[in-house]
């Protein structure tokens, strides 16, 4: 928090804190209520209210709602409507998909940032961030999965019909291959490290017998040599390991049959060759997702910047949807005017970025 107060210049007070996708479950839930203004047009509040009616349907003692997200409202038996306000009606309804956590790991998680003087705004999904900002509209709408290999885990997240359908979280990353090239040729995990970004290459087939470098080795007087080859075998070894675990609940959740295929983000997918190493063990099309904004254009940076666009471009009903899930009241109770929709244009980030869920199907 200081590091970032000093490069921007501003005084935090207020942070959105992310959750990942073990803690999560994920269940569709509805409510319905009577419109309340004697004008019968819908206000902020109604929609307020009939999120809040969702809500206590679905709460249970031991979890804690994080978010809800509006997928569709109904106004007098109309349904498909995805902004229900400036419309006339006597009785509103509507449906959407319900994100929970564990109450007690919630509570620790907010004070732990209290103690660091800060207060939690917002607590957003992450891998719910990550699908709205990796995947494009299509591929949101008719089925796409992103694996996200960071370094101390991979998280899963499938997207189908704009909604978080499947995510999940395994306990192997880009550390462990760090690790494995560590333990195999002898040396400190520095130079593993080193070397699996200067050397390293995800899919055998494309390295090299005859490209050679040494390598400090534990125990030896003088460096042995390496080939680029028996480099990639073991990076190789731990990926294919990695997705192999991902494939099987992917094909239980029939996810390599959505037409988007897989997308790929995090510093593990930086490495050459693992396009074509995902592609041979899914057996459906892959590519690498790497952010646009200037500076920051590398697949580790896309799960921070999902996080800020996430909070940044939440619609108008997912904010008051919001407000519901925090105990806040909206701004506006009075009929508003509702403006023409314009598409939406991610703006680049302007300041210096320093370098999951048992879920319910």
């Amino acid at each position: 928090i200081e590091q970032a107060e000093e490069k921007s210049g501003i005084r935090i007070e207020k942070v959105n804190v992310g959750l990942p996708a073990n803690l999560l479950q994920i269940e569709p839930t509805q409510g319905m209520i009577p419109v309340t203004t004697d004008s019968q047009e819908i206000t902020d509040l109604d929609v307020e209210n009939v999120v809040k009616s969702a809500l206590t349907k679905s709460m249970t003692p031991e979890r804690e709602v994080i978010s809800f997200i509006p997928e569709e409202f109904t106004v007098d038996g109309f349904q498909g409507i995805k902004d229900p306000r400036g419309m006339m009606g006597i009785r509103l309804e509507m449906r959407g998909m319900l994100y929970t956590g564990p109450r007690t790991i919630l509570h620790n998680l907010r004070k732990t940032v209290e103690r660091a003087g800060v207060q939690v705004e917002n607590i957003v999904i992450s891998p719910l961030a990550l699908t709205r900002s990796v995947l494009n509209e299509g591929e949101r709408e008719f089925g796409a999965t992103v694996i996200d290999l960071g370094g101390g885990q991979t998280t899963v997240a499938v997207m189908r019909g704009q909604e978080l359908q499947y995510t999940n979280i395994y306990q192997e990353g880009g550390d462990y291959i760090t690790n494995d090239i560590s333990k195999v040729l002898t040396t400190s995990k520095s130079i593993a490290e080193n070397l699996k970004y200067n050397y390293g290459i995800a899919y055998p087939q494309d390295a090299s017998d005859k490209e050679k470098f040494t390598v400090e080795v534990i125990g030896e007087n003088a460096p042995v040599e390496v080939t680029e080859r028996y480099l990639s075998e073991v990076i190789a070894a731990r990926l294919r390991q990695i997705f192999d675990r991902v494939k099987q609940d992917l094909e239980r959740t029939r996810a390599l049959d959505l037409p988007g295929g897989i997308v790929l983000v995090g510093g593990g997918a930086i490495l050459p060759g693992i396009i074509e190493l995902a592609q041979e063990v899914f057996g459906v099309n892959t590519k690498l997702f790497v952010p646009n904004q200037i500076g920051i254009r590398n697949p580790a940076f896309a799960s921070v910047i999902s996080f800020v666009e996430y909070v940044g471009e939440l619609e108008d009903v997912e904010n008051i949807a919001q407000h519901a899930v925090n105990g806040e009241t909206t701004l506006r109770h009075k009929p508003v005017e509702i403006p023409v929709a314009r598409p939406r244009i991610s703006q680049p980030i302007q300041r210096e970025i320093v370098n999951e869920l048992n879920t319910v199907d």
